[in-house]
């Protein structure tokens, strides 16, 4: 079996650690033992019967993997690949950047005898000079020439090449050597990438312990769509802030990489980059045809929850079920008029969300959505923010993508799912607890506390809402308060009575149709203690049992038992579980704790037996 490998592949590898794309190197066939995940990507080590070396794979070729094309003791055909040091070891370690599958697992590990005859297969670097003839292998008649000097070629460099050369331009890229984003770590000492810029942030000011300065960040994207956030402080701000221009296309050499900061990276890559004024920045010319491919990170409608108010960004897809006209929003911080427009998506999870789109997104893919609409689009949607208005709602930014009717796999999938089923059946607002389904459910259950525990702690929903889960009954509802407004049927906000006649909304800019939407306050009461919590019209609906429009009809009608009154007494003393979240408004110039119910549902007895048998098991087993 050992002719099945390359031989002495592993010793052309540590004496081509970085080779051009442009070197002579044999066809490299290693077989994969020792096959495991660790973390996002997958690790193995490379044998060819005579020497191993540790080798990763990285995220990009795990769907390899996971569809069995890459299998332990199976072959491998290395087309691209790079060799990095270990940090405070003598040992190197393999990153495998493409590779081919060439064959399933083998019944055994391929191993060959060393023949004491052959030491020149095993080429030492400080002999390289010396070596005048090239040495073959009689085994598998592999030409091995001795090893080259490898120089690693700055953006500069590689740029000062392409304006000189008078070669073609297909060959000036075959000497080009730029790495793929997945492949760096901040082990590596010199690398050049080739990237566009999807996304540019504004010139900042900081000021702490060690000064004031300036700091901006661009997202750097390559051609197989992976993503990395470069940032650059003072000097190197000011220095490229004017060079990095949104969509262009740069070689970029000489930074330096880090673990990302969770809290602020705004794209899915373990590392984040720093330049500094060393670093070197050039811009690619005639790159139009350089498109990065949009990869997706999808999050199923009805597992957003989670990611509510967090500064994770998110991907999502759906059947677009619903768009609205365009408004004109105000901004409070600047008096700028932007326009937003509302589409309701849905996917297999039966569950809908809606996503505003903004600026340009609302005007150009928002009409083309509007004008497909009867055809039910699917849209694929990258980097939204996940808010809390109405349960669970999702918004553009800046960096948003929007593609519509994308060729993907996903999107083929859940086409096929509208079409045979989903179109017909009954979908419920994420946001809303008037239908939840048994997955859906989990929502209510998780992080339950009780009510004592939530107003005795003033601290929380300081920084960012703090979301629990509640089984209470309402005890009472005041009569008296407003528990309505009237608000616009497209866009919900408040709408007044107009000159004449009618009523004009504000966000819509124009006379509308209106209805009458909740907004009541509740006490509800569980057996630690009472609190006052705000609910909105669809929970409000499914407590008060109708709608505001039928409940205001009540109200004109008298008698000694008048029906509105006798209406929210029933409301009152029915067990419910709540999903509320927890914020801090101030008021006076004194901070309040806000409770705002976001989901309700009926109690299932069931399910809440099992929960005390699960916490009766807790306390037997503590004991």
């Amino acid at each position: 079996m050992a002719e099945l490998v390359t031989s002495d592949a592993i010793s052309i590898l540590l004496a081509n650690p970085s080779p051009d794309s442009s070197s002579e190197l044999p066809e490299i066939i290693v077989q994969i033992l020792d096959l495991k995940q660790s973390g996002n990507r997958f690790m193995f080590t490379a044998s060819d019967g005579k020497m191993k070396l540790r080798a990763i794979l990285p995220s990009n070729q795990n769907s390899q993997v996971i569809s069995g094309s890459i299998q332990n003791l199976g072959l491998i055909r290395i087309v691209d690949y790079t060799l990095n040091d270990i940090p405070n070891k003598s040992e190197k370690y393999l990153i495998v950047t493409k590779c081919e599958s060439v064959s399933p697992a083998l019944e055994m590990e391929i191993k060959t005898e060393v023949k004491s005859e052959c030491p020149a297969m095993l080429l030492n670097p400080k002999q390289e000079g010396e070596i005048k003839s090239e040495v073959k292998s009689e085994a598998a008649g592999i030409i091995l020439k001795p090893k080259k000097e490898m120089v690693s070629k700055s953006a500069a460099q590689i740029l000062h090449e392409q304006h000189t050369n008078t070669a073609p331009t297909a060959r000036m890229a075959m000497t080009r050597r730029v790495r793929p984003l997945v492949s760096l770590n901040p082990y590596q000492g010199n690398w050049t990438i080739k990237v566009r810029v999807t996304n540019k942030g504004n010139m900042r000011s900081y000021k702490n312990a060690r000064g004031e300065g300036c700091v901006f960040n661009v997202e750097l994207t390559d051609e197989d769509g992976t993503q990395i956030q470069a940032t650059m402080f003072n000097e190197a701000a000011r220095k490229f802030y004017d060079r990095f221009a949104l969509g262009k296309v740069y070689y970029i050499s000489k930074g330096t990489l880090k673990v990302a900061n969770k809290q602020f990276k705004t794209v899915q890559n373990d590392y984040e980059m720093t330049l500094n004024e060393n670093s070197e920045v050039e811009e690619a010319a005639n790159e139009e045809s350089f498109v990065p491919e949009t990869k997706f990170n999808f999050v199923l409608i009805d597992q957003l929850g989670p990611f509510v108010n967090r500064s994770d960004l998110v991907d999502v897809i759906g059947v677009v079920q619903n768009v609205s006209s365009t408004m004109s929003i105000r901004r409070k911080s600047n008096d700028e008029t932007i326009s937003k427009r509302d589409i309701t998506i849905a996917d297999d999870t039966k569950k809908t969300v809606v996503v505003s789109l903004w600026s340009e997104l609302a005007t150009s893919v928002g009409q083309e959505l509007l004008d497909n609409a009867d055809k039910f689009p699917i849209v694929a949607i990258k980097s939204l923010r996940v808010g809390d208005f109405q349960g669970v709602s999702l918004s553009t930014i800046s960096r948003s993508v929007v593609l519509i009717n994308p060729d993907i796999p996903e999107a083929n999938k859940l086409r096929c799912w509208y079409e045979s089923e989903g179109k017909d059946a009954p979908m419920a607002s994420i946001g809303s607890g008037a239908s939840v389904a048994k997955n859906g459910m989990r929502s209510v259950y998780s992080d339950r506390i009780s009510l004592a525990q939530i107003t005795s702690n003033k601290s929380l929903g300081e920084d960012k809402p703090a979301f629990f889960s509640i089984r209470a009954h309402i005890s009472s509802i005041r009569p008296d308060q407003t528990m309505w407004y009237r608000a616009c049927t497209t866009c919900n906000k408040k709408a007044t009575e107009a000159i004449g006649s009618g009523y004009w909304c504000e966000g819509c800019q124009k006379n509308v149709e209106s209805t009458l939407r909740y907004i009541l306050v509740a006490r509800v009461s569980d057996a630690s203690g009472e609190a006052y919590v705000s609910i909105f019209n669809n929970e409000a609906e499914e407590i008060v049992g109708c709608s505001a429009n039928e409940l205001d009809s009540l109200k004109s009608q008298e008698g000694e038992d008048n029906p509105y009154q006798m209406k929210l007494k029933q409301a009152t003393w029915t067990p419910h579980l709540f999903r509320v979240s927890v914020s801090q408004n101030e008021y006076m110039n004194e901070k309040r704790q806000r409770i705002t119910v976001r989901v309700v549902a009926p109690v299932d007895y069931a399910a809440e037996s099992r929960i005390l048998l699960e916490e009766i098991s807790k306390m037997t087993a503590s004991r």
